[in-house]
């Protein structure tokens, strides 16, 4: 944080208080947000990047500076209160400095990788790729060197459709400063079959503005596991981050997303998949940390015959806030989605989802499914589930639903009639409960990974 120094004269009295002596002169300094014109001019000084990316950030800042904060009486506002929220008490990523060592990743736990790629306070630290791929025309690191690399590649892509800058002030805020972040970009016709991990982490009061672009041309095919992380279990920090996922026609992307930030981090994030012709992707997300979570999941299927399946996991515990907001965007015909959200409850956290199923006119022979469980595990928690419809055209078929609960005690006193803890009884109906999505994961040790870190956080049901 930058900061002024403001100097005032004052009155100066003796020891005891009786008379006025000369005045003297007070220096207070007064901290000044760096989120501003001087702000941004320095971290562009400090960048080294093409002219075409320099004059989208200027775009960026020049729609942030417009914008307003978002309004609580707004819809997609209305139930998440970021009034405590201080931007001014971040600072746009910068480098230098002495780094923590890197959290351990959960997703790479005995899995043989094609390639890793890792960022701390949005600053690359490692990346490497197998040459297997590499010699193939596969690249895969960090976003920031390879846009010097590769800048033709990245331009044609990088916030030019899927995310857009001018949705709202975080997204623009994101835009103008977005530093470090991971690049996957698979050539025409490359089937890779080991998964790629991807991991970005967070120094206690670090930022992170990292940028995830993921491009499959035709009939390519990867495996990417993502996973945000701190250095500790209750740190604080930012994340102001985005996810661009561009998928070629008959191209096919598992994409598994891991977001377990420490307890103090506040998380926004806007995330967008383009699915053409015949293309498919399967996005599994699991949501654990935070202190509040805003996240716009957007998927659009622009090409005949796209298919995508979303699975979301949610566990809050404490105060936690997470908050998705989900669009499944038909745009063109025969195209099918099914999104799949499930969420536990405990303490008094609180989760919001509002999904939103759009069929666009003439894409007809739509095949659109959502639905929204919820696991209350507490009498304080609240979760706020919102589906809706949109549709424009004849001939689909698109069908919502949304349940919440709370553990059923019989259930308890069965598992405890035959041995188990009140605890492990409920442990088991929570793992149960996510079971539907953990069979959906196509790697053994990411079902692992999100059933152990879940486990691990539920406590008796009060």
């Amino acid at each position: 944080m930058t900061t002024l120094r403001r100097t005032e004269r004052i009155p100066f009295q003796d020891f005891e208080g009786r008379r006025e002596a000369p005045m003297i002169t007070k220096t207070t300094t007064v901290p000044q947000t760096a989120f501003s014109e001087e702000g941004f001019e320095a971290f562009l000084r400090g960048r080294d990047e093409p002219q075409w990316l320099t004059q989208q950030r200027r775009s960026a800042w020049q729609t942030f500076c417009e914008l307003p904060w978002p309004h609580p009486r707004h819809e997609e506002w209305i139930r998440t209160d970021i009034r405590l929220f201080k931007l001014d008490q971040y600072s746009p990523p910068a480098a230098g400095g002495d780094l923590p060592a890197l959290p351990h990743a959960q997703l790479g736990a005995g899995v043989s990788l094609a390639g890793f790629s890792a960022t701390l306070n949005s600053q690359s630290a490692e990346s490497r790729l197998d040459a297997k791929w590499a010699s193939q025309g596969v690249l895969f690191g960090s976003l920031d060197a390879l846009v010097s690399e590769h800048g033709e590649l990245i331009q044609r892509h990088l916030m030019r459709r899927a995310v857009d800058s001018t949705y709202d002030r975080f997204a623009a805020l994101h835009a103008a400063f977005w530093s470090g972040g991971h690049l996957l970009y698979v050539p025409r016709g490359v089937v890779i079959d080991q998964p790629l991990l991807a991991l970005s982490a967070l120094a206690d009061g670090g930022v992170d503005f990292g940028h995830t672009l993921v491009i499959l041309e035709d009939g390519a095919e990867a495996t990417m596991m993502s996973e945000s992380a701190s250095c500790t279990p209750e740190g604080g920090g930012l994340h102001c981050g985005a996810v661009e996922v561009i998928l070629g026609r008959g191209s096919n992307l598992r994409y598994i997303n891991l977001q377990d930030w420490g307890r103090g981090v506040w998380h926004f994030a806007h995330q967008k998949a383009l699915v053409r012709q015949d293309a498919s992707l399967q996005w599994t997300i699991g949501a654990l940390g935070c202190r509040l979570c805003k996240v716009n999941q957007h998927v659009g299927l622009i090409g005949e015959g796209a298919n995508c399946q979303v699975n979301g996991v949610m566990f809050t515990e404490g105060k936690q806030h997470l908050s998705y907001h989900t669009l499944q965007h038909h745009e063109a015909p025969h195209c099918r989605s099914d999104f799949l959200y499930k969420a536990a409850l405990q303490d008094r956290s609180r989760t919001v989802w509002r999904g939103m199923i759009k069929v666009d006119p003439g894409a007809i022979k739509t095949d659109g499914y959502q639905r929204n469980d919820n696991l209350l595990l507490s009498d304080r928690a609240r979760a706020d589930s919102i589906p809706g419809l949109e549709i424009e055209a004849d001939d689909v078929r698109c069908t919502h639903g949304s349940t919440s609960g709370k553990v059923d005690e019989e259930l308890i006193f069965y598992a405890m009639c035959r041995g188990f803890t009140r605890r492990e009884a409920i442990r088991m109906i929570v793992s149960g409960f996510f079971q539907q999505i953990f069979d959906r994961i196509p790697i053994e040790s990411v079902r692992d990974a999100l059933g152990h870190a879940i486990a691990s956080r539920v406590r008796e049901y009060d």
